[in-house]
């Protein structure tokens, strides 16, 4: 089985594009969504996309436990949508920042090892989507700039280990694996 990572940029098309490689691979769809209701914005869109998603799809929604949802639920018969990387990692960094923390770096490093290891050799069929954030303005705070360093850090392993990595730009994949 293999993996399929998708960057791009906010908007850019990569879950939309996760979603048609989704119904098109006629497998039964797991999305994994990673999305965390700090704020009523963010509540809010997590309720419009739960609306958007087709009915007869499993959703799991993780905000930490990345790996154990792979491993619960990738499967050869059964293909899983991870939407999105990026918003994990943003989960996990402010867990650690909160007071007072309700995750610790030492669990991260664990839980992301853990996910590089399934991406490199996952039981089942997996598209995971992440946005690109490199390409931008260099964030004028720490917490920005460790943010942007850690999802650069992150795509860089997570593409190393998949078998095809795309990036979308306004719609349309340019296959870089």
């Amino acid at each position: 089985m293999s993996t399929h990572f998708l960057l791009g940029g906010a908007r850019s098309g990569k879950s939309a594009l996760a979603q048609r490689l989704a119904e098109d691979s006629g497998l039964p769809v797991t999305v994994i969504v990673t999305g965390e209701a700090r704020d009523s914005e963010m509540a809010e869109r997590i309720a419009r996309h739960r609306q958007e998603r087709p009915a007869h799809w499993l959703t799991v929604e993780t905000p930490f436990a990345l790996a154990a949802a792979l491993r619960a639920h990738a499967a050869p018969d059964r293909f899983v949508l991870v939407d999105c990387l990026t918003l994990w990692l943003s989960n996990w960094l402010l867990a650690c920042l909160d007071e007072p923390p309700r995750r610790t770096p030492t669990e991260f490093a664990a839980e992301r090892a853990a996910l590089l290891e399934l991406v490199a050799d996952p039981p089942g069929p997996l598209v995971l989507v992440a946005n690109e954030v490199g390409l931008g303005l260099v964030p004028d705070t720490s917490l920005g700039r460790r943010f942007r360093d850690e999802a650069g850090r992150l795509n860089q392993d997570v593409a190393v280990r998949a078998a095809a990595v795309s990036l979308v730009v306004a719609g349309l994949p340019l296959q870089l694996k």
